[in-house]
């Protein structure tokens, strides 16, 4: 590879500091204390010049000499133990994503914008005018999923609509000294086509129900290799964040570390941080916008959605991968659920185990899988050909600050996050008349959000409320994306699905403004998604068809 490449901050750092010892001869000579190298300058002088570093190209070609590729030379420096050997950073995705990476870099390097960049930050920095974020609208051009109810997102539609449940008896390991032994657990899952064999034998799976998933978003989006070649990447971004993260990888590096480290995976630590997914997608895409993840446990999604909206909003990306990916169904991620006392124990009945808001319910039931969007600009998708499967509109976030894993008893945050949300979309109550609820089966957290929902569109005689929960657990960090892809397929169908499991309502609880056991027709105005995370994170988003 060139090593004429992207450089680091670290390599662009140094770029500056050997150009300014080349010029110190041409400064004044006041503050001469403030210009005279220190020692730690001179020894980085002396390894990234040469000595007669008077000459500013010699001095710049040492440094590209040093430098190169920054994240390439960091991989090929690790030496990791023989049995994870063999891995270089072109296989990583397939040699097609590299090649059509090195691509782009090569066409940068020609055209002097790398240069430019690492040579001349101030200058690139004034000549780029930030697009107005006037009348930037946002909206869904795409959608990705990975469920236990399928990996498309009108199997899984389907499937809700059909009342079929996810929940089954746990079959990835033996669990049959838990109390709990039930979970919306995905049986069959394949990367083939998406991620490189060598590569995702080492990820973790909430990487890979990260990375499908999104893959399938551009896919659904239309967005091909060939519009892909087009698109400005600098514009593009990956918000994908996880409440849980690599929590099979790092479990597996524990069990390996008490033989031996020289027996841990050397992408044990890469592998188990909840931002990696969001990173190793954007690598294999070439994305330079936006491009980080945020972990709110349960909320995860929604933070990552609205976030990723806002990026665009204030014109600072045009297109953008959102959404929550989870897999914390391991012997730790539901032993430490277990020792929270938060799951459903009705082991002998699983497909019944899932029922919020019925007076019977025993907690919530664990899922797995991932969500993403496909967030657009809006005359970004139309000047493509896209088509937009809605709007989205806003949303907010709000703080409990009451318990870890408690609703604040009065509900008072999620009613604030509601308002907050209606009034940064600018959409009136009564035109709310869908709402997916977070109601996870939870002997309190389901009756405090209805409280809430009651008190800000109770008046609302079109109001139809359900839980995706019921049919696919909750899925954690991936439980607000997967269900914003729900909200938007009941505005693409004009259906939304019913609530399972709800024979005996709790006291308290309107079964009037609740969907029945069956699918129902429904035209909507304004949807609303819930999410709320132990922390006492709420956040919520507003979707509508586009007009």
């Amino acid at each position: 590879m060139p090593t004429s490449t992207v450089t680091s901050p670290f390599c662009t750092w140094l770029v500056a500091a050997c150009m300014s010892a080349s010029s110190d001869r041409d400064l004044p000579a006041t503050n001469s204390m403030l210009n005279r190298p220190t020692t730690r300058k001179r020894r980085i002088l002396a390894k990234c010049a040469p000595a007669d570093h008077r000459s500013r190209t010699s001095s710049s070609s040492s440094i590209s000499a040093l430098c190169g590729s920054s994240f390439q030379g960091l991989i090929s420096s690790l030496e990791p133990c023989h049995e994870f050997s063999g891995i270089g950073i072109t296989s990583l995705f397939g040699s097609r994503s590299v090649t059509s990476i090195r691509k782009h870099r090569r066409a940068a390097v020609h055209s002097g914008e790398t240069t430019a960049v690492a040579l001349h930050p101030a200058e690139e920095i004034t000549n780029i005018k930030k697009p107005s974020t006037k009348q930037r609208r946002v909206v869904v051009t795409g959608l990705g999923v990975v469920s236990p109810l399928g990996h498309e997102p009108d199997v899984l539609y389907n499937n809700l609509l059909e009342g079929v449940s996810g929940i089954s008896e746990i079959e990835t390991f033996d669990c049959t000294q838990f109390p709990t032994r039930i979970a919306g657990e995905i049986k069959e899952f394949s990367t083939d086509g998406w991620i490189a064999p060598k590569i995702s034998k080492r990820m973790d799976k909430f990487m890979l129900y990260m990375m499908t998933a999104g893959k399938k978003a551009l896919l659904d989006g239309r967005l091909t290799d060939d519009v892909m070649e087009k698109l400005d990447k600098t514009r593009c971004g990956v918000l994908i964040g996880s409440g849980m993260g690599g929590m099979k990888v790092f479990y597996d590096a524990i069990d390996a570390l008490r033989v031996s480290y020289k027996k841990m995976n050397p992408f044990c630590v890469p592998f188990a941080t909840t931002n990696m997914g969001s990173a190793m997608l954007a690598m294999d895409l070439g994305w330079m916008g936006p491009n980080y993840s945020i972990s709110t446990a349960c909320a995860t999604g929604n933070f990552c959605i609205l976030n990723a909206a806002n990026h665009i909003i204030r014109g600072e990306a045009d297109v953008m991968l959102s959404g929550g990916s989870d897999a914390a169904i391991i012997p730790i991620g539901l032993g430490g659920f277990v020792a929270c006392r938060a799951l459903s124990q009705r082991n002998s009945d699983p497909t019944r185990a899932s029922r919020p808001w019925d007076s019977n319910r025993d907690g919530f039931v664990m899922g797995e899988g991932a969500g993403v969007l496909l967030l657009e600009e809006l005359e970004h998708a139309k000047n493509r050909g896209a088509t937009i499967y809605a709007e989205f509109l806003g949303g907010s976030f709000t703080s409990d600050a009451y318990h870890m894993t408690e609703p604040h008893p009065e509900g008072v945050g999620v009613t604030l996050c509601i308002e907050k949300a209606l009034k940064d979309s600018g959409v009136s109550r009564e035109d709310v008349n869908y709402i997916n609820a977070h109601a996870t089966s939870t002997p309190a957290g389901d009756i405090k959000e209805f409280q809430a929902l009651m008190r800000c569109f109770g008046k609302n005689p079109e109001l139809r409320v359900n839980s995706t929960k019921s049919m696919i657990g909750h899925l954690l960090g991936a439980a607000g994306a997967v269900e914003a892809v729900a909200t938007v397929q009941a505005i693409r169908t004009g259906w939304v699905h019913p609530n399972i499991n709800l024979e005996d309502p709790d006291e308290g609880v309107d079964t009037k403004v609740l969907v029945g056991p069956k699918k129902e027709r429904l035209e909507i105005k304004t949807a609303l998604s819930n999410s709320f995370g132990f922390g006492g994170h709420n956040s919520c988003i507003l979707f509508a068809p586009y007009k």
